[in-house]
């Protein structure tokens, strides 16, 4: 049965049983601060669990697009060294919410891959949680029974909390779970050790492929358990693994999953998958990673030196790497795999046909800009090991971590081109630096917060902020944080103004008010699905009615940079091509921000063009249409744009300025007409990543700040000029007069460098077969100075040339040292100079044989002259 199968008929088999199919949720999270990746299933419905909001349908099934490699869930290192670990794997589940629990959840699971999928019942097994003293909980003998009606009892095994007990946090919805297991060994291996006595052994063949959480509890800060309102099903059965088993194959990779891009990376490679253990890994690494930077970059995530963006680079460099090393590509290859990557997943993941020419020159980019990073750390470690040979054939811990951080190295590189070099790597010392750094990151990530405190029960918050800047308020809850050392307090309203932070538009400030007494909200944020207001103090009266106010200021002139965000997208494509997608934005009261997909640096006749039309349809004043829960189908039949990356319910919002000119989905808040803008000036456009450009543009006041900025400095370029007709031919005539007047200075500073230069060559000495020129000089500038100085290195042999030149009226040493002497007289430029420096209170620095110093003080020139000379002296006449 191939993969397409196997997932089409699993998604049909609970949708039979009443469950309604969703889509996957972006891989990259938005609107969490716990998670920066979808990392299980049940993320997109942390929300149902938790109240905050109610699902659809009381049963849901889906395919999870999923990314372990950061936080709690990391397997990057196991990645490709196993035949099971992935970085991005499909999560397959079926959701109770509040309807089904146990019973049903483990018969339809037995029912599914015992008759659906025909897998042998003798080789599965079932583990049930086993209870636990410190939380009080006794065995689920509730799900050991329904196991013991389907199953052996010698199947059913007893687990512990760390196997069997699933928590979402260290706070939050939780139960136990009953996990099934799959022998899928040979008889002969069978015969000789029982599959139960490998379950949870980490063995490759007898592995867990489906997890059935049973929702009970919510475990608070302070670590006790609470019953949950109502109880919840939560499944996850690893893809990958359910084909392996399916398909009969002793490996995740040797399933139709990953032999497409296993075939074409070998053939590519011209080697044979399973022929050499090395890069056998390299080609299980590399069929991986790219999968997760894909669907990363698919969902808007670009890889870069931050957060989430790094976790993507720091991926991809991974399988760059394992390229280079064991299958000998030194040209990108990577991007070569997304076409097929895409055409495995059509009619699944729509977003990687929609985007695989930007996925794969995006990732080209990439693969180029490290390749040449990693010639430069080959290139630094072959110095290393040099003098590690020459010292103690040992690698430092610290190069090894530098290694790793600056040039993407993994420890195990270095080591392995170490013990090429028969010297081996302090691990210890690297181990101690890779803790430093994750200890560093935890303290600036550090939060720690309380529990909620709910005051009032309610189903929904209620926005009004799309048509009110005030209303009415009572707190539903709160919870104290501690975020950097500094205490904060979030606020959920029953009913708020306040837009929370989301889609690039920053959130609503403000306050709430009990008459006099006023409490200020600082910022307001989306977290899953509920509207978070963060104050430094709370209201000293919890449960009294509240006066929400938005700063109507901060909140008109952001509106006015939203909209001129969907007038500039809308003219970016008309201007550039409808490849232009919005790649990210940010929208605030003073600035927008607008990322977009591009190949190429835009013309100054392209910016003025898309400024242009922009201003014209602001000059136009077109009215906002904007449609509240409007059926996603006929969004898009409306021609309305998505954002990739973007979580869209089954009702969305559309906002039109013009049918035909600018329809998108949008959450966000709006100007009533584009005249209230007034005006969009573009100040910026650059690139942010590789095929991603920004455009950063100021609107009303801020534009009319930024032309009357420019008409007062045309204005004082007049007055500077005595108010010429033609101001641009007035600055031209200077500019020319000021290059021949450069010329000219050049020309006498020529003269007066070649006058020293005779003086000079008049002045050295020959001791002891050195040709010695210690001295005072005056020259127009340091590069006469640094010219001469070569210059009379190369006409003069066995030479050592120590100049204190006082140019124009500032110290300067210089020195001049021949190759040669530097050897045989073990002499050093660049550390000579450091001594001399010191007299004129100064530093410098260069290469053996020249370098060059500043100070401060003229007056010790003359005592640099006599420090030379004593210097030079004693080594001469060694």
């Amino acid at each position: 049965m191939e993969s397409k199968e196997i997932r089409k008929r699993f998604l049909e088999f609970f949708e039979k049983k009443q469950h309604e199919i969703v889509s996957s949720a972006p891989m990259v999270v938005q609107n969490d601060p716990t998670l920066m990746f979808t990392n299980a299933g049940m993320n997109q419905f942390k929300d149902f669990f938790l109240g905050n909001s109610e699902p659809s349908s009381n049963r849901i099934v889906d395919t999870q697009k999923c990314l372990r490699v950061s936080g709690k869930h990391n397997d990057l290192e196991e990645v490709g060294m196993d035949t099971y670990h992935h970085t991005m794997f499909e999560m397959l589940g079926n959701w109770s919410f509040g309807d089904y629990f146990k019973k049903e959840a483990i018969a339809w699971a037995w029912e599914l891959l015992t008759k659906e999928f025909n897998l042998p019942q003798d080789r599965m097994y079932a583990s049930v949680f086993g209870g636990d003293e410190v939380d009080g909980l006794e065995m689920d003998q509730e799900a050991y029974d329904y196991w013991k009606d389907i199953i052996p009892e010698d199947r059913i095994i007893n687990g512990s909390k760390k196997d069997n007990f699933w928590e979402m946090g260290d706070t939050g919805p939780c139960g136990p779970c009953s996990e099934i297991h799959i022998d899928l060994r040979s008889n002969e291996e069978v015969a000789k050790v029982p599959g139960k006595d490998l379950v949870n052994m980490d063995h490759p063949q007898v592995v867990e492929i489906w997890n059935l959480v049973f929702m009970q509890f919510n475990r608070l800060a302070n670590g006790s358990l609470q019953n949950l309102p109502a109880q919840h099903v939560d499944t996850g059965m690893g893809f990958e693994r359910l084909a392996m088993a399916i398909q009969g194959k002793k490996s995740n990779y040797d399933t139709d999953v990953f032999t497409p891009l296993i075939n074409f990376l070998a053939k590519s490679a011209h080697v044979k998958y399973g022929d050499d253990e090395k890069t056998d890994i390299a080609l299980r690494v590399i069929s991986d990673h790219v999968r997760a930077i894909s669907f990363a970059i698919a969902d808007g995530q670009l890889p870069s030196n931050n957060k989430a963006g790094y976790v993507i680079r720091r991926i991809l460099r991974r399988a760059v790497r394992y390229g280079y090393t064991f299958l000998n590509f030194k040209e990108p290859f990577i991007h070569t795999l997304v076409p097929l990557l895409a055409e495995q997943f059509d009619g699944v993941f729509p977003e990687l046909i929609a985007q695989k020419d930007f996925i794969g020159k995006v990732i080209m980019e990439e693969e180029s800009s490290f390749l040449h990073t990693l010639d430069k750390g080959l290139s630094k470690l072959d110095t290393i090991t040099k003098d590690a040979e020459k010292e103690s054939r040992v690698i430092d811990g610290k190069i090894a971590f530098e290694l790793y951080d600056t040039y993407g190295f993994p420890f195990d590189l270095t080591s392995l081109i170490a013990r090429e070099n028969e010297l081996s790597v302090d691990e210890e010392g690297f181990k101690k630096e890779m803790e430093i750094q994750k200890n560093r990151s935890k303290k600036a990530a550090e939060t720690s917060a309380g529990d909620w405190i709910e005051l009032k029960p309610i189903e929904e918050v209620q926005f009004l902020g799309y048509d009110t800047l005030t209303s009415k308020a009572q707190i539903v809850k709160y919870q104290a944080i501690e975020e950097k050392g500094k205490k904060l307090f979030k606020i959920v309203l029953d009913q708020t103004p306040f837009y929370a932070e989301s889609g690039g538009q920053v959130g609503d400030s403000g306050y709430i008010a009990d008459g006099e007494n006023k409490t200020s909200i600082i910022d307001t944020k989306k977290e899953n699905n509920l509207i978070v207001h963060f104050t430094t103090e709370l209201p000293s009266n919890l449960e009294t009615e509240f006066e929400a106010v938005v700063n109507s200021k901060k909140r008109k002139l952001t509106e006015n940079n939203h909209s001129a965000t969907h007038l500039l997208h809308a003219a970016l494509r008309q201007v550039l091509g409808t490849h232009v997608q919005q790649k990210g934005s940010l929208v605030d009261e003073k600035v927008l921000r607008f990322d977009f997909s591009h190949f190429s640096k835009m013309t100054d006749e392209e910016v003025a063009k898309v400024e242009k039309i922009v201003n014209q349809k602001i000059r136009a004043n077109i009215a906002l249409n904007e449609k509240r829960n409007v059926p996603i189908g006929e969004a898009q039949e409306m021609g309305a744009m998505a954002l990739f990356g973007e979580k869209y319910g089954d009702f969305v919002r559309v906002i039109t300025f013009d049918k035909d000119y600018s329809v998108e989905l949008c959450g966000g808040t709006h100007v009533p007409a584009t005249g209230t803008i007034g005006l969009l000036k573009i100040v910026s456009e650059g690139s942010v990543a590789a095929g991603v450009r920004r455009i950063e543009a100021i609107t009303a006041d801020k534009a009319e700040e930024y032309y009357n900025k420019q008409n007062e400095l045309v204005a004082q370029v007049n007055e500077l000029l005595h108010h010429p007709k033609d101001t641009l031919k007035a600055i031209e005539a200077l500019v020319k007069e000021k290059q021949e007047l450069t010329k000219a200075i050049e020309s006498i500073n020529a003269e007066k460098s070649s006058a020293q230069k005779e003086v000079l060559q008049k002045a050295i000495q020959s001791i002891n077969g050195y040709n010695v020129l210690i001295s005072e000089a005056q020259l127009p500038d340091t590069e006469g100075l640094k010219k001469l100085s070569f210059e009379l290195k190369n006409e003069v042999d066995n030479l050592i040339m120590i100049v204190a030149a006082d140019i124009a009226g500032k110290p300067q040493i210089s020195i001049m040292i021949s190759e040669d002497l530097v050897k045989s007289l073990d002499l050093h430029a660049g550390n000579l100079i450091k001594e001399l420096a010191k007299e004129i209170k100064g530093g410098g620095g260069g290469q053996p044989f020249y370098a060059t110093a500043g100070g401060k003080d003229i007056s010790g020139l003359s005592s640099v002259v006599t420090k030379a000379k004593a210097i030079i002296e004693g080594v001469t006449n060694h």
